[in-house]
């Protein structure tokens, strides 16, 4: 499985989405939505926005609960 976090520097959405990636086990890449133009067009004002296998599975405001149903409860 493939995790890709769109970020932007000086987010704090993105910067609790990762931290609650990490607390789940899950170490995702990181995408800068601002350095890559095709990811600003298509993510600019939704950010952090997670892609499982290049697709979708949360953006904006991400909860624990939301993060778990999605991805399981990680490593153990």
């Amino acid at each position: 499985m493939r995790l890709v976090l769109v970020t932007r520097q000086g987010c704090h959405l993105c910067d609790e989405a990762l931290r609650l990636l990490r607390s789940l086990g899950h170490d995702p890449e990181l995408a800068d939505v601002d350095a890559d133009d095709r990811l600003h067009d298509l993510y600019d004002w939704r950010v952090p926005v997670l892609l499982v296998d290049d697709r979708v599975t949360a953006e904006g405001r991400m909860t624990l609960r939301q993060l778990e149903s999605t991805l399981g409860k990680g490593l153990p």
